[in-house]
């Protein structure tokens, strides 16, 4: 078979020998080049550093060097605005050993670098989703002439946004921007874990007819550094990685910028240099974290999952893990980015305050010894960014009807489950409550979504998250450390309250709410910040159950410490036998009683849910078990509970949808819910805790 390599363009084979010293390509690069050249779409597989980015890039290139483009001819999309920094250089780099040019796109762009490149496109635009939005929604561009003759879209990291409100803005972009072009738009995913590829290939496929495939190159095994510690304090768990991470180079993975915080201020004056790296520091504190890495001396990060995405901080010697990631695809994406240099190995090592996450952290490693990795929902049914693009919709064409957004929209396999009656039911909701304003048989944008949406020029319109009042927090020499919310900043008191951001300590000395900001001078000491608000972690049913098979395991794990092994073979004795009864496993006490599941947190809730129809009792649920408290369930009256909510009918009942539909938790996870009629926003609540059809079947299987 002919070599990918010598399908090139005789300059772009010279350009990578001369510039790149490659003699050959890798697999994945010689899989994906024969694909890409023959115009399929497809979703390319391979380790962190393991040459994605090559792999799309020099087929698409070498296809806009036969026939150079009028403006765009391929944009690539990354999720977040550091990674596109990131890959700026290399990606300029390739553009200019060929002759082509790439331009930057995102909000920290110059306002005059972006109309010069609007005068004289560049052939590769890279953005954002949230970019890409506002260059559509902007009379100063000319969407028709910039994307006449678009031809390629690479979606880097694909799995962090697929299946989340991000990727359906992303993909209903994506079929905006096809109606500007003639071309079939090729679609090109990259990632190093996604459990079902071809459910994320036909979402990325939309409207376009083009043949596709999975590039999926066999993976080269290699042996890992895996480690879990059992400390029992955040204190004790700071010293023991100050003494691991001295005189290295690390990231020091937390679950929450609260605890990177702390983590970080516990570590400082150890002998290692502590950045802190999180959404709520200052991109000048970002910044120079990265540049620390790249080009500096050995250092600790304590980052928050912003440093788990393909950003490159130079050779890295450790990752460090504060107890546990939620998904295998965090583990396997932060462990990859150790191992890079000829020698070394991949590592990760834990360190857990208790028996759970240590019991998480195990489950993690086993599941992806046997090469099992998350899938990645596919939404059917996106509400709130349905209505997210209807008012982008009305803002892109000024006044736009009822028919047309349907045929924009209908498009999107996102709203695939969404039927025509319903969507009508929306816009009729939406015109009454002020967020649509209709007229002459034209939707516009109404007084209401003005109002909530409409500050700052519409900026609350571009992005589907939501973004939380914040407040600065600078020193006196308007050094600005990084920024709090509004919740936390209205506790605080000048000259008393303290608290921590960045790493360091810091004393209060003005609250400015007018211009949102926090004066600061350095403090001996200060309390963690809070961040958001309370919504559950929901752990999957896979790796409950796996937590479920360590329990009844007695093997030893050669990656424990003792502590860890000790507190293990403890849990084992006392929960294991309980574990092996058939059917529920059931713990009764004399004012309560616990059923341990280990089916989720999706599962569980439902089975709360569903519990509740029969109770009044208070039921409290986690990951592994239901916890019901009170008198009022029997063992007998809970024994025939459970067999009632096992029947489908039971959970198809008007009577049970009703029942948890009043009890539902009133949850904030889009800024657009509140544009929704009740049913869908209670639907989207719904969606996001339970899971009907996976505890139906849980429950059948355990009767």
């Amino acid at each position: 078979m002919t070599s990918a390599f010598s399908r090139f363009p005789p300059r772009l084979q010279a350009a990578i020998a001369s510039n790149l010293g490659w003699t050959s390509l890798r697999p994945v690069q010689e899989l994906s080049s024969h694909a890409l050249l023959d115009g399929k779409n497809a979703v390319i597989l391979a380790p962190t550093a393991g040459g994605k980015t090559e792999a799309a890039m020099f087929p698409l290139l070498a296809k806009l060097m036969a026939d150079e483009p009028k403006g765009v001819g391929m944009i690539y999309v990354a999720p977040i605005k550091a990674l596109l920094n990131n890959q700026a250089d290399r990606l300029g780099r390739y553009t200019e050993m060929v002759g082509l040019r790439r331009f930057l796109w995102h909000g920290d762009i110059k306002a005059a670098d972006k109309r010069r490149f609007l005068n004289e496109p560049a052939a590769l635009l890279m953005t954002t989703p949230e970019s890409l939005e506002v260059m559509l929604l902007s009379a100063k561009v000319p969407h028709v002439q910039l994307f006449q003759d678009l031809r390629a879209i690479v979606i880097d990291e694909v799995h962090s946004l697929a299946g989340s409100d991000r990727g359906t803005q992303l993909i209903s972009v994506l079929e905006r921007l096809a109606r500007f072009t003639p071309n079939d738009i090729q679609r090109i995913g990259l990632s190093a874990t996604i459990g079902n590829p071809a459910d994320i290939l036909t979402w990325m496929q939309g409207t376009s007819h083009r043949e596709s495939c999975i590039i999926d190159p066999p993976k080269v095994t290699s042996h890992k550094d895996l480690r879990i510690y059992l400390r029992d304090t955040i204190g004790s768990i700071a010293t023991a990685a100050s003494t691991k991470a001295a005189d290295r180079k690390s990231l020091f993975f937390c679950q929450s910028r609260a605890l990177a915080e702390d983590i970080a201020d516990r570590m400082r004056d150890r002998g290692t240099d502590v950045f802190v790296h999180h959404s709520s520091v200052s991109l000048e504190e970002r910044t120079a974290a990265e540049a620390r890495f790249q080009y500096g001396t050995n250092a600790c990060i304590v980052c928050t999952s912003t440093l788990e995405l393909g950003i490159d901080v130079g050779d890295l010697d450790l990752v460090l893990q504060a107890n546990a990631p939620s998904t295998v695809s965090s583990f396997l994406q932060r462990l990859g980015r150790t191992g890079r240099r000829a020698g070394q190995q991949a590592n990760t090592t834990f360190y857990c305050e208790d028996i759970e996450p240590v019991l998480q952290a195990i489950s993690i490693i086993e599941l992806a010894r046997t090469g099992w990795v998350e899938s990645v929902p596919v939404q059917t049914r996106a509400w709130p960014v349905l209505v997210h693009q209807l008012l982008a919709l009305t803002l892109q064409f000024g006044g736009v009807s009822t028919e047309r957004c349907w045929e924009y929209l209908s498009v999107v396999p996102d709203f695939s489950g969404i039927a025509y009656a319903e969507f009508e039911t929306l816009i009729e909701h939406m015109t009454q409550t002020g967020y649509l304003f209709g007229s002459g048989g034209l939707l516009s944008i109404g007084d209401k979504a003005e109002k909530v949406y409409g500050r700052k020029n519409f900026m609350e319109l571009y992005a589907v998250f939501s973004s939380p009042q914040l407040y600065k927090v600078q020193t006196k020499a308007n050094y600005t450390i990084g920024s709090l919310e509004q919740i936390f900043v209205d506790k605080l008191v000048p000259e008393v309250s303290s608290f921590i951001l960045g790493g360091r300590s810091w004393t209060v000395l003005h609250v400015n709410h007018a211009e949102r900001s926090v004066l600061v001078i350095p403090a001996p000491r200060g309390k963690k910040p809070s961040w958001g608000g309370f919504i559950p972690e929901l752990l999957g049913f896979e790796l409950c159950q796996q937590v479920r098979q360590i329990i009844l395991s007695q093997d030893s794990l050669p990656y424990l410490d003792e502590q860890a092994q000790f507190v293990l073979d403890e849990y084992r004795h006392e929960l294991a036998p309980l574990l092996k009864s058939s059917g529920w496993s059931l713990q009764f006490d004399p004012d309560r009683a616990i059923c341990w599941t280990f089916a989720g947190g999706a599962i569980n809730h439902t089975l709360k849910y569903g519990l509740q129809v029969y109770s009044d009792s208070k039921i409290v649920v986690d990951n592994f078990k239901l916890k019901i408290e009170g008198d009022s369930f029997t063992i007998n009256s809970l024994k025939l509970a459970i067999a009632e909510i096992s029947k489908p009918s039971f959970w198809q009942s008007a009577a049970t949808q009703a029942a948890i539909s009043i009890n539902l938790p009133e949850y904030r996870l889009s800024k657009f819910q509140q544009a929704l009629p009740d049913i869908y926003s209670i639907e989207i609540i719904q969606n996001y805790l339970l899971d009907i059809s996976k505890s139906i079947e849980f429950l059948q299987r355990v009767k």
